[in-house]
Protein backbone atom coordinates (compact mmCIF):
# COMPACT_ATOMS: atom_id res chain seq x y z
CA UNK A 1 0.00 0.00 0.00
CA UNK A 2 2.66 2.66 0.92
CA UNK A 3 4.83 1.54 -2.21
CA UNK A 4 1.52 2.72 -4.34
CA UNK A 5 0.82 5.78 -2.70
CA UNK A 6 4.49 6.85 -3.93
CA UNK A 7 4.59 5.49 -6.96
CA UNK A 8 1.25 7.79 -7.65
CA UNK A 9 2.85 10.91 -5.67
CA UNK A 10 5.80 10.32 -7.81
CA UNK A 11 3.69 10.14 -10.79
CA UNK A 12 1.92 13.36 -9.92
CA UNK A 13 5.29 15.11 -9.46
CA UNK A 14 6.91 14.21 -13.20
CA UNK A 15 3.52 15.14 -14.57
CA UNK A 16 4.22 18.73 -12.93
CA UNK A 17 7.82 19.38 -14.06
CA UNK A 18 6.76 18.09 -17.80
CA UNK A 19 3.85 20.85 -17.93
CA UNK A 20 5.96 23.58 -16.33
CA UNK A 21 9.26 24.36 -16.74
CA UNK A 22 10.85 27.47 -14.75
CA UNK A 23 13.64 28.60 -16.28
CA UNK A 24 16.45 30.71 -13.99
CA UNK A 25 19.42 33.45 -14.66
CA UNK A 26 22.16 32.39 -16.83
CA UNK A 27 24.20 34.24 -13.54
CA UNK A 28 22.88 31.84 -11.41
CA UNK A 29 23.29 28.27 -12.62
CA UNK A 30 23.47 26.79 -9.11
CA UNK A 31 19.82 27.74 -8.37
CA UNK A 32 18.08 25.43 -11.17
CA UNK A 33 15.52 23.14 -9.18
CA UNK A 34 14.67 20.07 -9.95
CA UNK A 35 11.15 20.30 -9.16
CA UNK A 36 9.42 23.45 -9.25
CA UNK A 37 8.29 25.96 -6.80
CA UNK A 38 4.59 26.83 -5.45
CA UNK A 39 2.23 27.88 -8.76
CA UNK A 40 -0.64 30.71 -7.66
CA UNK A 41 -3.73 29.11 -8.30
CA UNK A 42 -7.08 31.20 -8.58
CA UNK A 43 -8.80 30.78 -5.22
CA UNK A 44 -12.72 30.88 -4.78
CA UNK A 45 -13.69 33.16 -1.79
CA UNK A 46 -15.93 30.84 0.19
CA UNK A 47 -16.59 33.51 2.94
CA UNK A 48 -17.91 36.27 0.79
CA UNK A 49 -20.41 38.55 2.07
CA UNK A 50 -23.42 38.64 0.32
CA UNK A 51 -24.34 41.09 -2.60
CA UNK A 52 -26.78 44.36 -1.43
CA UNK A 53 -29.95 43.09 -2.88
CA UNK A 54 -29.11 39.56 -0.80
CA UNK A 55 -28.22 41.46 2.56
CA UNK A 56 -31.68 43.35 1.61
CA UNK A 57 -34.20 40.77 1.49
CA UNK A 58 -32.84 38.55 4.12
CA UNK A 59 -31.77 40.79 6.57
CA UNK A 60 -33.58 44.12 6.88
CA UNK A 61 -36.36 45.92 4.47
CA UNK A 62 -35.06 48.51 1.80
CA UNK A 63 -35.29 52.64 3.56
CA UNK A 64 -36.43 54.61 1.17
CA UNK A 65 -34.32 57.66 0.06
CA UNK A 66 -35.30 60.83 2.91
CA UNK A 67 -33.78 63.42 0.26
CA UNK A 68 -34.99 62.57 -3.03
CA UNK A 69 -35.34 66.13 -4.48
CA UNK A 70 -31.21 65.68 -4.43
CA UNK A 71 -30.92 63.04 -6.88
CA UNK A 72 -33.57 64.34 -9.73
CA UNK A 73 -32.28 66.42 -13.31
CA UNK A 74 -30.90 69.29 -13.11
CA UNK A 75 -33.23 71.47 -14.85
CA UNK A 76 -36.47 69.29 -13.82
CA UNK A 77 -39.16 71.45 -12.57
CA UNK A 78 -40.54 68.49 -10.99
CA UNK A 79 -37.43 68.00 -8.24
CA UNK A 80 -38.94 64.54 -7.25
CA UNK A 81 -40.60 61.72 -7.83
CA UNK A 82 -41.42 60.55 -11.41
CA UNK A 83 -45.16 59.70 -12.48
CA UNK A 84 -43.78 55.67 -13.06
CA UNK A 85 -42.44 55.69 -9.80
CA UNK A 86 -44.57 54.97 -6.58
CA UNK A 87 -44.49 57.69 -4.33
CA UNK A 88 -47.21 59.80 -4.34
CA UNK A 89 -45.69 63.35 -3.60
CA UNK A 90 -43.81 65.78 -5.74
CA UNK A 91 -42.12 69.28 -5.07
CA UNK A 92 -43.11 71.28 -7.87
CA UNK A 93 -41.77 74.66 -8.32
CA UNK A 94 -43.85 77.85 -9.08
CA UNK A 95 -42.97 81.62 -10.30
CA UNK A 96 -44.14 84.76 -10.17
CA UNK A 97 -44.20 87.50 -12.35
CA UNK A 98 -41.13 89.32 -9.96
CA UNK A 99 -39.52 86.54 -11.01
CA UNK A 100 -39.13 84.78 -7.68
CA UNK A 101 -40.47 81.40 -6.91
CA UNK A 102 -41.82 79.14 -4.55
CA UNK A 103 -41.26 75.01 -4.48
CA UNK A 104 -44.49 73.16 -2.81
CA UNK A 105 -45.02 69.50 -2.27
CA UNK A 106 -48.19 67.99 -3.84
CA UNK A 107 -49.49 64.73 -4.87
CA UNK A 108 -49.35 63.80 -7.82
CA UNK A 109 -53.30 64.07 -8.30
CA UNK A 110 -52.91 67.74 -7.62
CA UNK A 111 -55.19 69.79 -10.45
CA UNK A 112 -54.34 73.23 -11.38
CA UNK A 113 -56.92 74.78 -9.42
CA UNK A 114 -56.10 73.39 -6.00
CA UNK A 115 -52.24 74.56 -6.58
CA UNK A 116 -54.15 78.23 -7.36
CA UNK A 117 -55.71 78.49 -4.07
CA UNK A 118 -53.44 77.11 -1.81
CA UNK A 119 -50.91 79.46 -3.16
CA UNK A 120 -53.29 82.61 -2.88
CA UNK A 121 -54.45 81.32 0.58
CA UNK A 122 -50.55 81.53 1.66
CA UNK A 123 -50.23 85.11 0.33
CA UNK A 124 -53.07 86.22 1.82
CA UNK A 125 -55.69 86.78 -1.24
CA UNK A 126 -58.85 87.48 -0.91
CA UNK A 127 -60.03 86.91 -4.05
CA UNK A 128 -59.10 82.96 -4.52
CA UNK A 129 -60.91 81.99 -7.94
CA UNK A 130 -59.74 84.56 -10.41
CA UNK A 131 -55.60 83.15 -10.06
CA UNK A 132 -54.24 80.70 -12.81
CA UNK A 133 -51.68 78.66 -13.56
CA UNK A 134 -49.65 79.83 -16.94
CA UNK A 135 -47.62 77.09 -18.86
CA UNK A 136 -44.71 79.54 -20.05
CA UNK A 137 -41.98 78.31 -22.74
CA UNK A 138 -40.05 81.51 -23.39
CA UNK A 139 -37.77 80.42 -26.32
CA UNK A 140 -40.64 79.04 -28.37
CA UNK A 141 -42.68 82.32 -27.25
CA UNK A 142 -45.82 80.35 -26.04
CA UNK A 143 -48.24 80.71 -23.19
CA UNK A 144 -51.42 78.59 -22.55
CA UNK A 145 -53.90 78.99 -19.69
CA UNK A 146 -54.21 75.54 -17.55
CA UNK A 147 -57.85 74.60 -17.05
CA UNK A 148 -58.82 74.12 -13.59
CA UNK A 149 -59.09 70.36 -13.82
CA UNK A 150 -55.68 69.63 -15.53
CA UNK A 151 -53.10 67.71 -13.92
CA UNK A 152 -49.99 70.14 -12.76
CA UNK A 153 -47.48 66.86 -12.27
CA UNK A 154 -48.68 65.07 -15.40
CA UNK A 155 -47.63 68.71 -17.25
CA UNK A 156 -44.59 69.63 -16.08
CA UNK A 157 -43.17 65.76 -16.44
CA UNK A 158 -43.77 66.01 -20.45
CA UNK A 159 -41.61 69.15 -20.75
CA UNK A 160 -37.85 68.54 -21.71
CA UNK A 161 -35.44 68.24 -18.94
CA UNK A 162 -32.60 71.07 -20.71
CA UNK A 163 -35.68 73.76 -21.86
CA UNK A 164 -36.80 77.01 -19.53
CA UNK A 165 -40.19 76.37 -19.74
CA UNK A 166 -41.85 77.43 -16.14
CA UNK A 167 -45.09 77.33 -14.35
CA UNK A 168 -45.78 81.01 -13.68
CA UNK A 169 -48.86 82.61 -11.33
CA UNK A 170 -50.98 84.65 -12.51
CA UNK A 171 -54.81 86.74 -12.56
CA UNK A 172 -56.57 85.71 -15.32
CA UNK A 173 -59.96 87.25 -15.27
CA UNK A 174 -61.14 86.34 -18.57
CA UNK A 175 -60.88 82.73 -18.25
CA UNK A 176 -64.71 82.11 -17.85
CA UNK A 177 -65.85 85.52 -19.22
CA UNK A 178 -66.93 83.94 -22.61
CA UNK A 179 -69.90 82.97 -20.32
CA UNK A 180 -71.10 85.96 -19.45
CA UNK A 181 -70.83 88.40 -22.42
CA UNK A 182 -70.39 85.62 -25.30
CA UNK A 183 -70.98 88.34 -28.07
CA UNK A 184 -68.07 89.93 -27.60
CA UNK A 185 -65.86 86.32 -27.51
CA UNK A 186 -67.82 85.11 -30.70
CA UNK A 187 -68.27 87.53 -34.04
CA UNK A 188 -71.12 86.81 -35.84
CA UNK A 189 -69.36 86.80 -39.02
CA UNK A 190 -67.03 84.15 -37.57
CA UNK A 191 -70.21 81.60 -36.81
CA UNK A 192 -70.92 79.34 -39.34
CA UNK A 193 -74.08 79.69 -41.23
CA UNK A 194 -75.70 76.63 -39.89
CA UNK A 195 -79.30 75.23 -40.00
CA UNK A 196 -79.99 76.48 -36.77
CA UNK A 197 -78.91 79.71 -38.10
CA UNK A 198 -81.43 79.82 -41.50
CA UNK A 199 -84.07 78.88 -39.80
CA UNK A 200 -83.72 81.95 -38.20
CA UNK A 201 -82.18 81.42 -34.89
CA UNK A 202 -79.78 84.87 -34.29
CA UNK A 203 -75.96 83.84 -33.93
CA UNK A 204 -75.93 85.54 -30.25
CA UNK A 205 -78.68 83.37 -29.70
CA UNK A 206 -77.49 80.68 -31.10
CA UNK A 207 -73.94 80.74 -29.34
CA UNK A 208 -76.31 81.51 -26.62
CA UNK A 209 -77.90 78.22 -25.87
CA UNK A 210 -74.80 76.20 -27.47
CA UNK A 211 -73.10 77.48 -24.25
CA UNK A 212 -75.12 76.49 -21.69
CA UNK A 213 -74.99 73.05 -22.76
CA UNK A 214 -71.41 72.94 -22.68
CA UNK A 215 -70.51 73.72 -26.34
CA UNK A 216 -69.37 75.62 -29.23
CA UNK A 217 -70.55 77.11 -32.75
CA UNK A 218 -68.87 76.48 -35.59
CA UNK A 219 -66.22 78.85 -36.47
CA UNK A 220 -64.88 79.72 -39.83
CA UNK A 221 -62.24 82.66 -40.83
CA UNK A 222 -59.26 82.68 -42.89
CA UNK A 223 -56.07 82.34 -41.23
CA UNK A 224 -52.18 82.82 -42.23
CA UNK A 225 -50.82 79.25 -41.77
CA UNK A 226 -47.07 78.09 -41.26
CA UNK A 227 -46.46 74.32 -41.05
CA UNK A 228 -44.19 72.97 -38.57
CA UNK A 229 -40.43 72.97 -40.37
CA UNK A 230 -41.29 75.46 -43.00
CA UNK A 231 -40.87 78.82 -43.23
CA UNK A 232 -43.68 80.32 -45.66
CA UNK A 233 -47.10 81.22 -44.72
CA UNK A 234 -50.03 80.79 -46.32
CA UNK A 235 -53.71 81.92 -46.60
CA UNK A 236 -56.82 79.20 -46.14
CA UNK A 237 -60.34 78.47 -45.34
CA UNK A 238 -60.88 77.08 -41.75
CA UNK A 239 -63.50 75.63 -40.15
CA UNK A 240 -63.46 74.27 -37.02
CA UNK A 241 -66.77 71.75 -36.07
CA UNK A 242 -66.97 69.57 -32.78
CA UNK A 243 -65.68 66.71 -34.77
CA UNK A 244 -62.25 68.44 -35.88
CA UNK A 245 -60.11 71.13 -37.66
CA UNK A 246 -60.62 71.06 -41.51
CA UNK A 247 -59.17 73.69 -44.17
CA UNK A 248 -60.80 74.19 -47.40
CA UNK A 249 -58.62 73.41 -51.20
CA UNK A 250 -61.32 75.25 -53.17
CA UNK A 251 -61.61 79.03 -51.30
CA UNK A 252 -64.61 78.92 -49.18
CA UNK A 253 -66.21 75.70 -49.74
CA UNK A 254 -67.12 73.66 -47.46
CA UNK A 255 -68.49 70.82 -49.29
CA UNK A 256 -67.19 67.61 -48.00
CA UNK A 257 -64.81 66.52 -51.10
CA UNK A 258 -62.85 70.55 -50.78
CA UNK A 259 -62.25 69.74 -46.87
CA UNK A 260 -59.00 68.44 -45.63
CA UNK A 261 -58.49 67.26 -41.88
CA UNK A 262 -56.10 69.30 -40.14
CA UNK A 263 -55.89 67.50 -36.64
CA UNK A 264 -58.14 66.03 -34.08
CA UNK A 265 -59.47 68.56 -30.89
CA UNK A 266 -58.88 65.69 -28.52
CA UNK A 267 -55.25 65.67 -29.24
CA UNK A 268 -54.25 69.21 -29.32
CA UNK A 269 -53.38 71.93 -27.48
CA UNK A 270 -53.39 75.62 -28.08
CA UNK A 271 -50.80 78.30 -27.25
CA UNK A 272 -50.72 81.87 -27.62
CA UNK A 273 -48.08 83.03 -29.20
CA UNK A 274 -46.22 86.22 -28.54
CA UNK A 275 -43.32 87.65 -30.58
CA UNK A 276 -44.62 86.17 -33.45
CA UNK A 277 -43.83 88.63 -36.24
CA UNK A 278 -39.98 88.20 -34.82
CA UNK A 279 -39.32 84.85 -33.60
CA UNK A 280 -41.48 83.19 -36.70
CA UNK A 281 -41.81 85.81 -39.68
CA UNK A 282 -45.78 86.07 -38.80
CA UNK A 283 -47.78 88.25 -41.63
CA UNK A 284 -50.22 89.88 -38.81
CA UNK A 285 -49.50 90.58 -35.35
CA UNK A 286 -51.76 88.10 -33.55
CA UNK A 287 -50.34 84.30 -33.62
CA UNK A 288 -51.37 81.24 -32.08
CA UNK A 289 -50.26 77.62 -32.76
CA UNK A 290 -51.94 74.08 -31.94
CA UNK A 291 -49.84 71.40 -30.95
CA UNK A 292 -50.26 67.42 -30.29
CA UNK A 293 -50.13 66.53 -26.43
CA UNK A 294 -47.61 63.86 -27.35
CA UNK A 295 -44.95 65.84 -29.60
CA UNK A 296 -42.48 67.82 -28.19
CA UNK A 297 -42.00 71.29 -27.57
CA UNK A 298 -40.26 71.71 -30.68
CA UNK A 299 -40.44 74.76 -33.73
CA UNK A 300 -41.39 71.47 -36.39
CA UNK A 301 -44.45 70.11 -34.10
CA UNK A 302 -46.01 73.23 -34.18
CA UNK A 303 -49.07 74.42 -36.32
CA UNK A 304 -49.12 78.51 -36.56
CA UNK A 305 -51.60 80.49 -36.98
CA UNK A 306 -51.82 84.14 -37.80
CA UNK A 307 -55.05 86.74 -37.63
CA UNK A 308 -55.01 90.42 -37.78
CA UNK A 309 -57.15 90.81 -34.95
CA UNK A 310 -57.16 90.28 -30.86
CA UNK A 311 -60.82 89.64 -31.32
CA UNK A 312 -60.37 86.86 -33.73
CA UNK A 313 -57.56 85.27 -31.92
CA UNK A 314 -59.57 85.15 -28.79
CA UNK A 315 -62.91 83.45 -30.08
CA UNK A 316 -59.90 80.92 -32.31
CA UNK A 317 -58.92 79.78 -28.98
CA UNK A 318 -62.10 79.79 -26.61
CA UNK A 319 -63.39 77.91 -29.49
CA UNK A 320 -60.78 75.03 -29.31
CA UNK A 321 -61.22 74.72 -25.12
CA UNK A 322 -64.78 74.47 -25.78
CA UNK A 323 -64.45 71.84 -28.41
CA UNK A 324 -62.05 70.56 -26.31
CA UNK A 325 -63.46 70.51 -22.44
CA UNK A 326 -67.07 71.89 -23.60
CA UNK A 327 -68.29 69.93 -20.21
CA UNK A 328 -65.83 70.12 -18.00
CA UNK A 329 -65.47 73.90 -18.86
CA UNK A 330 -68.77 74.64 -17.33
CA UNK A 331 -68.62 72.31 -14.60
CA UNK A 332 -65.33 74.39 -13.63
CA UNK A 333 -67.57 77.40 -14.37
CA UNK A 334 -70.06 76.43 -11.40
CA UNK A 335 -67.98 75.38 -8.93
CA UNK A 336 -66.14 78.69 -9.10
CA UNK A 337 -69.23 80.83 -9.26
CA UNK A 338 -70.79 78.86 -6.17
CA UNK A 339 -67.26 79.17 -4.32
CA UNK A 340 -67.75 82.70 -5.06
CA UNK A 341 -71.30 83.31 -3.86
CA UNK A 342 -70.31 81.29 -0.78
CA UNK A 343 -67.78 83.97 -0.18
CA UNK A 344 -70.16 87.04 -0.48
CA UNK A 345 -72.48 85.58 1.60
CA UNK A 346 -69.92 85.28 3.91
CA UNK A 347 -68.98 89.01 3.88
CA UNK A 348 -72.57 90.11 3.90
CA UNK A 349 -72.92 88.47 7.14
CA UNK A 350 -69.91 90.00 8.12
CA UNK A 351 -71.09 93.51 7.20
CA UNK A 352 -74.76 92.58 8.56
CA UNK A 353 -72.44 92.20 12.17
CA UNK A 354 -70.61 95.37 11.64
CA UNK A 355 -74.22 97.36 10.92
CA UNK A 356 -75.63 96.21 13.77
CA UNK A 357 -73.24 97.40 16.22
CA UNK A 358 -73.81 100.74 18.30
CA UNK A 359 -72.16 103.39 19.50
CA UNK A 360 -71.71 103.18 23.49
CA UNK A 361 -70.44 105.73 26.46
CA UNK A 362 -69.03 104.14 29.34
CA UNK A 363 -67.57 107.91 31.21
CA UNK A 364 -70.82 107.64 33.62
CA UNK A 365 -71.36 106.23 37.20
CA UNK A 366 -74.17 103.76 36.35
CA UNK A 367 -72.72 101.99 33.59
CA UNK A 368 -72.90 102.39 30.01
CA UNK A 369 -75.54 103.49 27.40
CA UNK A 370 -76.59 103.77 24.00
CA UNK A 371 -75.67 106.83 22.10
CA UNK A 372 -78.63 107.84 19.43
CA UNK A 373 -77.41 111.57 18.25
CA UNK A 374 -74.86 110.97 14.93
CA UNK A 375 -73.03 113.66 15.86
CA UNK A 376 -72.34 112.89 19.80
CA UNK A 377 -71.33 109.76 18.58
CA UNK A 378 -68.87 111.15 15.90
CA UNK A 379 -67.19 112.78 18.55
CA UNK A 380 -66.75 110.49 21.17
CA UNK A 381 -64.84 108.60 18.14
CA UNK A 382 -63.06 111.27 18.07
CA UNK A 383 -61.96 111.45 21.45
CA UNK A 384 -60.94 108.44 21.97
CA UNK A 385 -58.59 108.29 19.11
CA UNK A 386 -57.22 111.83 20.59
CA UNK A 387 -56.87 110.05 23.81
CA UNK A 388 -55.20 106.85 22.43
CA UNK A 389 -52.42 109.10 20.50
CA UNK A 390 -51.95 111.11 23.22
CA UNK A 391 -51.19 107.94 25.35
CA UNK A 392 -48.62 106.63 22.60
CA UNK A 393 -47.39 109.60 22.37
CA UNK A 394 -46.78 109.78 26.11
CA UNK A 395 -45.42 106.03 26.14
CA UNK A 396 -42.75 106.87 23.07
CA UNK A 397 -41.63 110.24 25.63
CA UNK A 398 -41.24 108.14 28.27
CA UNK A 399 -39.09 105.40 26.47
CA UNK A 400 -37.03 108.43 24.52
CA UNK A 401 -36.10 109.47 28.03
CA UNK A 402 -35.65 106.42 29.67
CA UNK A 403 -32.87 105.15 27.00
CA UNK A 404 -31.56 108.96 27.35
CA UNK A 405 -30.77 108.47 30.97
CA UNK A 406 -29.48 105.22 30.60
CA UNK A 407 -26.43 106.91 27.80
CA UNK A 408 -25.62 109.57 30.40
CA UNK A 409 -25.33 107.08 32.98
CA UNK A 410 -23.01 104.87 31.02
CA UNK A 411 -21.14 108.62 29.48
CA UNK A 412 -20.69 109.49 33.56
CA UNK A 413 -19.26 106.34 34.70
CA UNK A 414 -16.93 106.29 31.39
CA UNK A 415 -15.58 109.55 32.82
CA UNK A 416 -15.21 109.06 36.21
CA UNK A 417 -12.90 105.66 35.74
CA UNK A 418 -9.24 106.48 35.76
CA UNK A 419 -7.17 106.51 32.61
CA UNK A 420 -4.58 103.66 32.75
CA UNK A 421 -1.02 103.71 33.49
CA UNK A 422 0.88 104.05 30.26
CA UNK A 423 5.01 102.19 31.19
CA UNK A 424 7.45 103.05 28.47
CA UNK A 425 10.51 100.51 28.43
CA UNK A 426 13.74 102.40 27.31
Amino acid sequence: MEKDCSTLEDEFLQKISDSVSVKCPPSSPNLQMSTPRSIPLAMTNTHSFPSKEEFRASSAPLIPNPFPELCSPKHSPVLSGSLGSKSLTYVIRIFGDDKHSRSILVSSGVTAHAVCRMLAQSIHCMDEESWALIEHHSALGLDRCLEDHELVVQIQSSWPEDSDTKMIFRKNYAKYEFFKTPKSFFPEHMISDSAAVTKGTSPSDLVQNLLKCGSCPEIQDFLYVREGGKKSWKKLYYVLRRSGLYFSIKGQSKEPRHLQFAGDLQDLDVFTVFNGRKLYGAPEPYVFCIKASKDRFRCQDLKLMSVDSEQRRTCWITAFRLFKHGKQLQCNYQLVQSRINIHKFQNSKFTDRESSMVAMDFSGKSGGRVIQNPHEAQNAVQEEGHVWRVCMCSRETMKIHFVNRIHATQCRNTLRTPPRSVVMHL
